[in-house]
């Protein structure tokens, strides 16, 4: 059974993310690092990026397949978690404590699963 923290928001492709002071961490969940299994490498995007909702982000690699994942807000990449660069594994150690990318919002649209409903879209 996977973790679906309460105080995330979820996508139907699979992302978590917050929004503080008109940034959003992003990241992938519980339930897509299970599905990936062993991740090798992260295809990070470029601080400077602008990404609009249903974008492709970056694309995580494992040993099973490769997957895009996708931009669940418009906006601007600002940062990117670069221990994930060197140790693209940590994600699999936890999804949530080890996100992925930071993006400063243009606005405050965005479509998103509440744990509740996340948890009944995957089937838990």
């Amino acid at each position: 059974m996977s973790r679906i923290p309460e105080e995330l928001k979820y996508t139907k492709t699979h992302e978590w993310f917050s929004v503080d002071a008109g940034v959003a961490t992003i990241g992938i969940s519980d339930y897509a690092q299970q599905q990936l299994t062993d991740i090798v490498y992260i295809d990070m995007p470029k601080p400077g990026d602008d990404k609009k909702i249903g974008d492709v982000l970056l694309t995580i690699e494992s040993v099973k397949s490769a997957e895009d994942v996708y931009s669940p807000v418009n906006g601007k990449v600002i940062e990117i978690n670069m221990e994930l660069e060197k140790s693209p594994e940590l994600v699999n150690e936890d999804p949530y404590k080890n996100w992925i990318v930071k993006i400063k919002l243009d606005d405050e649209k965005y479509n998103f699963l509440t744990a509740e409903e996340y948890k009944k879209y995957i089937g838990e």
